[in-house]
């Protein structure tokens, strides 16, 4: 018998190089993931592509102004659900060329530091999915699964 239709919950993570540098987040006042280091990222809202809704987020998370033409899909990573009140999810991670303004802590209560590393030798406390896909992206993968049983 076929499962349920599937219905994307996606999200958008921007990464951003300057120097040979990659900016990364330290993530606060949330359950998911506090205290961890990751990418600018958000939801998709409902009626807004991919690329708008990471323009959205790097404005509201980083007070920057992101050329949409220079975001480019680098990975999908497809994950499965990590617990029974989780779902599978779509992760668009994005590289972003180009954008104006200097990148700062626009929400305090969501972030509590912004840090740029050395992509080649990522903190230990990058969130895991995260690292994953850098990873990925490094190997020139364009798409990348977690979390899935596969064979009988």
């Amino acid at each position: 018998m076929p499962g349920e239709r599937f219905r994307i919950a996606a999200a958008v993570y921007g990464i951003l190089r300057a120097d040979g540098r990659l900016l990364l987040l330290r993530r606060a006042g949330t359950t998911f993931r506090h205290g961890q280091l990751s990418l600018p990222a958000g939801h998709l809202d409902g009626g807004e592509d991919a690329r708008t809704g990471l323009v959205r987020e790097l404005r509201e998370e980083l007070g920057i102004e992101a050329d949409p033409d220079g975001c480019r899909l680098a990975l999908l990573l497809h994950t499965a659900p990590e617990d029974a009140d989780d779902q599978e999810y779509f992760h668009l991670f994005f590289t972003v060329d180009r954008w104006t303004g200097d990148p700062v802590i626009n929400e305090p209560g969501k972030c509590s530091e912004l840090r740029w590393a050395d992509p080649t030798d990522l903190p230990p406390d990058v969130v895991d999915y995260v690292a994953e896909a850098l990873a990925a992206i490094t190997r020139g993968e364009t798409l990348a699964l977690r979390g899935w049983v596969t064979g009988p």
